[in-house]
């Protein structure tokens, strides 16, 4: 961190942060313990509270974390399921009580009447349940909070979920709740993993999250997964009781499961016993929990109170402290990453903690390894609370003394996977294989990061069917898929002549793109969806990335800089500055992918089997010493669903259209665009005075002629 600018710090942490939120919500394999997550998130809010300058559209402080697979179709959420602020100590929840104490005196409302709903935080995957005139209808996964995922077909397989609701039900109701598995069921699947030879899941969320995915549902049906249900995202045609305890209760009756291990309290001494009391029965309990939730019981104080950008302010999750076991660190083995990177991973004497026997733990880097002064041999603590792959905290030095053998873990000079070479590039903690697509390791993810649905979108290429065509030599780069047909596809283990034949058309229908998408695709380090966005904006091709001096471009981007910084000064409008947003570290790695000749070949390989992207009518107006488009100077907030487009599309929209996009109101807006069901921010809208538009003055916006 002392190398580091506070704007380069919180670049870092939203790349790490949007990295392990892909691996947690998305994969269900996540690699850093949450008590690191909760760190790095931490750190990038102190950062950005300190600065606000620093607060970009999609940190992830500024949206809730995750995406929907492209395996199952996208549902979006009518009501947005926002994820909640941690506690980690007690001090923390009395901060809490007395913001919600505040706030309540700030509406005027009788704070001695506060009065807090309490219930297990489970260790599962959250789910919303769709009853149409007391039917089910569809389920959905959390997904990014505001999309998720149709795993209606598999939760049909839930015998805890009911298919009808007793008594007289709304005409529409949005369950909202988690999807588990008891620990001994748990068991049990591992027991018939093992039994056919297949891979054990690692904790009880990991095989309820795998099993709930399963594009076939009698997968989904073997298995034994249960529904607690603990909240209501948005319901017609009937009036729901007053507080989130009597939800519970009325959940209950009408056929849905809620946690027996809840309560209600009036003051924070009151949470903090509940929240130990619950902690000293967490091992009795059939399921994992992580923590205690706490909400202000009246649903219409909820309402009153709000929500920030990414969780609401009227309930907070009280983390249970860390589990800690001592193990034996057996080796260091290093894993090789889609980038490059090179991971040690260390291999422990299986020990139970958490609720799980584990085997393994991430070390994260070399200098990860030396600070904790840990020696291959020593005794170890391991930590584990409610992680996938737990933290190895530190050695037991004191123990060395037992006479066994001990040595120093060194990282490798070659590639374990392409034995090519590894470097390490000055300024950063992680070594790296130079080998890009042509190592092995890298080669399958780097295909699955081409194919996701943000990328080329190529419907049905998923994990096992990379592996068989790059273990099998069919597929090398990217621009190899092209080039499959359909009785290749069809001779892969478990892949149809039928299946084979809608892959082909997903790949081929992945030739009609946009620069963007392209441009994220391939895969460069430090370019994301927005960078590449912003790239896409600046240059047509890639022949024109190539063209580029980025020396000049650098010193063009100082000028324009210290320009505006005087034009501040005497209150002057400020100078588009060139490729905004893009900084000096990503300009190096983009460099250095154009640099290496087998990058360059990948890419006319790829423009040579018909990749390509619609060119604007005006080619000129792609760069920003152009006019700007109809839009130019704008920002627009948009909430609630539209008519025709959705919310991504919206924003794809606009800022083709020159204009920016925000994710919260405020008197910077210059509009809001508003569809169905749009809450909090339209009343902010209406608060300040900014224009509101529908989807159809949106775009009239932009129509010829049109004056803005």
């Amino acid at each position: 961190m002392s190398s580091q600018t506070p704007r380069e710090r919180a670049a870092r942490l939203r790349e790490l942060i949007g990295r392990y939120d892909h691996e947690y919500y998305v994969r269900d394999a996540p690699s850093v313990p949450d008590a690191e997550y909760d760190r790095l998130f931490r750190e990038l809010q102190e950062l950005e509270r300190a600065d606000p300058s620093l607060v970009v559209v999609d940190s992830p402080t500024q949206r809730v974390a995750g995406a929907p697979s492209a395996a199952f179709a996208a549902v979006r959420h009518a009501v947005p399921m926002l994820s909640l602020a941690n506690a980690l100590e007690d001090d923390e929840v009395r901060a809490f009580d007395r913001r919600v104490r505040d706030r309540l005196r700030e509406l005027e409302l009788p704070v001695d009447s506060l009065a807090y709903a309490m219930e297990p935080k489970y260790d599962g995957l959250a789910l919303e349940l769709r009853y149409e005139r007391g039917s089910f209808v569809q389920a959905a996964t959390r997904g990014d909070g505001t999309t998720g995922e149709d795993v209606t077909a598999n939760v049909r397989t839930i015998r805890a979920v009911p298919l009808r609701l007793a008594g007289a039900a709304p005409a529409l109701l949005e369950v909202r709740g988690e999807v588990l598995l008891y620990r001994r069921d748990f068991e049990r699947i591992n027991e018939r993993q093992r039994a056919a030879g297949e891979r054990e899941f690692v904790n009880p969320r990991n095989a309820a999250a795998g099993s709930l995915r399963q594009l076939d549902p009698s997968i989904s049906a073997r298995r034994p997964l249960r529904f607690f249900a603990y909240g209501v995202g948005r319901a017609e045609g009937s009036r729901l009781p007053g507080t989130q305890s009597g939800l519970l209760d009325w959940l209950s009756t009408i056929g849905f499961p809620v946690s027996p291990e809840r309560g209600l309290a009036a003051d924070v001494a009151g949470l903090l016993a509940f929240h130990s009391s619950l902690l000293a029965r967490r091992s009795q309990l059939p399921y994992d929990i992580d923590g205690v939730v706490y909400k202000v019981d009246r649903r219409d104080w909820q309402e009153a109170i709000g929500t920030v950008a990414r969780a609401p302010r009227f309930a907070i999750a009280h983390k249970f402290p860390a589990e800690e076991a001592v193990s034996e660190l057996l080796d260091v083995e290093v894993q090789v990453g889609r980038t490059g990177k090179l991971t040690p991973v260390a291999r422990l004497r299986p020990v139970f903690v958490g609720g799980v026997t584990v085997g393994s733990a991430t070390l994260h880097n070399e200098d990860e390894i030396r600070r904790k002064d840990l020696l291959i041999g020593d005794q170890v603590v391991v930590r584990r609370a409610g992680d996938v792959i737990p933290e190895v905290v530190r050695a037991l030095t004191e123990r060395r003394d037992d006479g066994r053998p001990r040595h120093a873990f060194r990282m490798p000079a070659r590639c374990p996977v392409c034995d090519s070479a590894v470097v390490r590039e000055e300024g950063e903690a992680d070594a790296r294989c130079v080998a890009g697509l042509y190592c092995p390791a890298q080669r399958k993810q780097a295909l699955l990061h081409f194919a996701q649905r943000r990328a080329m979108d190529i419907d049905g290429l998923g994990e096992r069917i990379v592996e068989q065509l790059v273990e099998s030599g069919r597929v090398r780069t990217p621009a190899d898929l092209y080039a499959l047909d359909v009785s290749t596809l069809a001779s892969l283990e478990r892949m149809g002549e039928k299946s084979a034949a809608k892959l082909v058309a997903a790949i081929d229908r992945s030739r009609h793109t946009t620069f963007a998408r392209f441009l994220f695709a391939l895969g460069i380090r430090h370019v994301g969806e927005e960078v590449a966005r912003i790239l896409a904006s600046r240059y047509r091709d890639v022949d024109e990335l190539l063209a580029e001096d980025w020396d000049a471009l650098a010193a063009r981007k100082l000028a324009v800089q210290k320009e505006n910084a005087r034009r501040r000064l005497r209150s002057e409008p400020a100078q588009p500055v060139p490729l905004e947003g893009v900084g000096p570290e990503i300009v190096a790695s983009v460099q250095r992918f154009l640099a290496e000749s087998h990058n360059r070949d990948v890419v006319e390989a790829l423009l040579a089997a018909g990749i390509g992207w619609p060119r604007p009518a005006n080619e000129a107006a792609t760069h920003e010493d152009a006019p700007g488009g109809a839009l130019a100077g704008r920002v627009f907030v948009v909430t609630g669903t539209l008519p025709t487009m959705s919310r991504e599309d919206a924003h794809d929209w606009i800022r083709r259209h020159g204009g920016s996009v925000a994710s919260s109101v405020s008197r910077k807006t210059d509009f809001v665009v508003a569809g169905e069901a749009a809450g909090s921010k339209l009343a902010r809208a209406r608060e300040l005075g900014i224009p509101v538009l529908d989807e159809a003055g949106l775009l009239r916006m932009a129509a010829p002629g049109a004056e803005n």
